[in-house]
């Protein structure tokens, strides 16, 4: 996944939350999952040095970056 492909797939995603260098964007629309080729539940974009994340339920992750971000897909149990 290249910048272009990040900000095409971000752009039909519904932003959900953002905090410092976190992002998380809800699929609304049933995109398939770049790494698994499922429907994912949320993508969360990490574009700090460092950064945290509090899960408050189960979820499968896949992972990819796109340059310095590290990009989460998640899909609910």
């Amino acid at each position: 996944m290249n910048e272009t492909d990040l900000d095409e797939l971000i752009s039909s995603l519904t932003p959900h939350e953002s905090a410092d260098s976190v992002k998380t964007y809800r699929n609304t629309v049933s995109i398939s999952c770049p790494a698994c080729e499922d429907p994912f539940d949320d993508l969360v974009v990490c574009s700090g040095e460092y950064d945290s994340l509090e899960l408050s339920k189960v979820l499968d992750l896949c992972v990819t970056t796109v340059d310095d971000d590290v990009l989460l897909f998640t899909h609910q149990h």
